[in-house]
């Protein structure tokens, strides 16, 4: 019998995310999304018993292009998913798929010891999860 191979969360994710405050504008968000080369926006906490939230292309095309709104008259707390469900650095990326699975996720962000360390999406995942496993 082989043994499993083990890829990490840690091994794949990465730091193309923005991290801004709840007040930021949407249209204020883009501008960074697009400098960053990133289309995750992480929502800080407020205080140290609050949770992070999460802003994705998709929120900001449903909530905000759908529904004709200005993208400078809406903050990013408006539209942010809250509290986010993340994932350990050191979580199997199999059971981090299954989790995108089971609760219809597109990224997660990865915290460690409470701070945002990096993000995990579909691209991560199969681009450098799986890539990795076959490579191994």
């Amino acid at each position: 019998m082989s043994e499993a191979i083990l890829i990490r969360t840690r091994d794949i994710m990465t730091h193309h995310y923005v991290q801004l405050d709840g007040l930021t504008t949407v249209k204020d968000a883009l501008n960074e999304l697009i400098a960053a080369e990133a289309n995750v926006v992480i929502v800080n906490k407020r205080s140290e018993k609050d949770e992070y939230g999460i802003v994705q292309l998709s929120d900001i095309a449903k909530k905000v292009l759908a529904k004709d709104r200005s993208a400078d008259r809406v903050n990013v707390y408006e539209i942010m998913t809250k509290p986010v469900i993340s994932v350990s650095p050191d979580m199997d990326v199999r059971y981090c798929s299954r989790l995108f699975l089971s609760f219809g996720l597109a990224s997660v962000p990865v915290i460690e010891k409470g701070q945002v360390v990096g993000i995990v999406s579909y691209n991560e995942l199969v681009l450098r999860g799986l890539v990795k496993m076959q490579a191994l």
